[in-house]
């Protein structure tokens, strides 16, 4: 399974200053997230702000694909509050690794804020790197079968239900779910199945 490596010491705090912007050193404030290779070597820490402000730094996540014994798949849709893609829907569980967590620690910590999911099994599927205009993530996915009792949050997530595979292929390319959830979740559909 893949794992962080963290260092011994505490990781720097970036952006470092440069010769052309030598001021002072980051302020640790607010939410801090390992910044990564793609090969999990920590190599830093930066605010969760500063990860999504354009920055590129590969920073890790997780996910979550929930799916029950009749092949279905749950999936929430993004609160209205949320300030990336609100109301779009998206994979069951998914949130940022806070610094110095595991990925399986965060794994259940998001699962229990956005779901209230605390007792389930994850398998880990795999990861790989997303892009998008305002941040770089190293996703790694994870899944999980069984009759979960769920209740989504209102803060994290507006609602969520079951969906056929069917249901998911004919509603792809029309703006119902975010792109990187499409890209997901054809990338490791055989990867679902065989874990019914």
């Amino acid at each position: 399974m893949f794992e962080l490596i963290y260092p011994v010491s505490p990781a720097p705090v970036l952006p470092l200053p440069t010769s052309s912007s030598p001021g002072d050193r980051p302020v640790i404030k607010g939410e801090m997230v390992p910044v990564v290779t793609e090969y999990g070597l920590v190599e830093g820490q930066a605010s969760r702000q500063y990860v999504h402000g354009g920055s590129m730094l590969l920073h890790p996540v997780v996910h979550l694909h929930i799916i029950n014994r009749l092949g279905e798949i749950f999936i929430q849709k993004r609160s209205m509050k949320k300030d990336f893609l609100p109301g779009m829907w998206d994979t069951a569980v998914g949130g940022h690794v806070d610094y110095g967590e595991s990925l399986e620690s965060a794994l259940h910590r998001e699962a229990s804020e956005e779901l209230g999911l605390v007792e389930f099994n994850p398998v880990y599927l795999k990861s790989y790197v997303w892009k998008s205009r305002r941040e770089k993530e190293l996703v790694n996915i994870y899944a999980a079968v069984g009759n979960f009792k769920i209740d989504p949050s209102n803060d994290e997530v507006s609602e969520g239900r079951w969906w056929s595979f069917d249901e998911i292929d004919s509603n792809q390319g029309k703006g119902i779910f975010t792109p990187n959830f499409e890209e997901e979740f054809n990338s490791i559909r055989a990867s679902l199945t065989a874990l019914l």
